[in-house]
């Protein structure tokens, strides 16, 4: 039988530094009828991004910010339980943008929903490996950074779902030298014994810019910032003359209440001259299938490896989503729905 209501996340207020919880309501709502060419999608997996947390406010970006009292959005991965388009089966498996909620009414036809293929691996890593932030590591290295063989990379934030995936296909690719930076000695170890870094710290220890001239002492052609801040200040330092600067995320200041400062270093980048490029992981939509080609074919040999951090329930979408800006997750932070 069809389902006739749904439960999903609403936002209700504009956080001020740290979200909380009376920011936000857990409703259940009536499904809507589908029209023509819709389908109804019972999610399976649902999305923790950071970059949740910049639409929670109300500035101008290149995506619109949450609406207040209404449901949040983010990635999912679910399968089809009902359908009036020609283009998707009940049962077809399927990724979409409406998540943080059971079940989603998604358009059957444009950039509403595309299959997933769960042979090829599971279906939550259509949320990460092979999902936005696989994509975001792939283009973000290759395309922003321009990669080349022989370059010595640094990746901050490198445990997590982008990180991670930019050392490996840099180490894949034929780095000189991976560097990562982590918030935790197993999060370190990880880098190194599993995804093959060749050095990594714990950014707590001490300064990122000693550290990182103590594990890259000849400096650094690439680095893919997802942090900011102190990272970003320290990588500048360390890059040769041309280096190049993929400017991915800054979360050590999302939630901060007051204005962060930029790089004091930032001169150095003329003299350098370094080159520092902000990107959006959609204008890369149109290189997916050649991204999944690559980077499946990696996952099929085991050559690329990923972990995931998967909280069970919808019930549990905000502690999930303030873990993951803790950095308490390793890999994808995801929430698994039980069918």
């Amino acid at each position: 039988m069809t389902p006739t209501t749904s439960r999903e996340w609403h936002i209700l207020a504009r956080p001020k530094g740290w979200p909380k919880e009376e920011d936000f309501a857990l409703r259940e709502v009536e499904i809507p009828e589908l029209a023509d060419g819709q389908i109804l999608v019972r999610n399976l997996f649902l999305s923790v991004d950071p970059a949740m947390r910049g639409r929670m406010n109300d500035v101008e970006s290149y995506t619109p910010p949450f609406a207040l009292n209404e449901p949040m959005h983010g990635g999912a991965v679910g399968r089809v339980v009902a359908s009036r388009s020609d283009a998707f089966a009940v049962g077809d498996n399927v990724q979409h943008w409406l998540g943080w909620r059971e079940y989603s009414v998604v358009e059957g036809r444009g950039a509403g929903a595309v299959k997933v293929d769960a042979d090829l691996a599971p279906l939550s890593a259509y949320l990460g490996v092979l999902g936005m932030p696989g994509l975001t590591a792939w283009a973000g290295l290759l395309d922003i950074a321009s990669f080349r063989e022989g370059d010595a990379v640094f990746v901050s934030g490198a445990a997590g779902a982008v990180g991670s995936q930019v050392g490996q296909i840099a180490r894949l690719k034929g780095a000189s030298r991976v560097i990562g930076s982590a918030g935790s000695a197993d999060k370190v170890a990880l880098l190194v014994d599993e995804y093959g870094f060749d050095a990594a710290f714990n950014y707590k220890d001490g300064p990122v810019a000693e550290q990182l001239a103590k594990a890259a002492p000849e400096g650094i052609d690439v680095y893919f910032d997802n942090v900011g801040g102190e990272h970003l200040e320290a990588a500048i330092g360390a890059l040769h003359t041309h280096g190049r600067v993929a400017m991915c995320g800054a979360i050590a200041q999302y939630n901060a209440t007051e204005p962060t400062p930029a790089p004091r270093n930032l001169a150095l980048s003329i003299g350098k001259r370094l080159r520092l490029q902000g990107f959006i992981v959609i204008d890369s939509f149109g290189r997916r299938d050649e991204f999944l080609t690559e980077v499946g074919g990696w996952l099929r040999t085991g050559e690329l490896k990923y972990r995931e951090t998967v909280v069970e329930g919808i019930e549990n979408n905000l502690s999930a989503l303030l873990g993951m800006l803790r950095g308490e997750n390793t890999g994808k932070m995801v929430v698994a729905l039980p069918e």
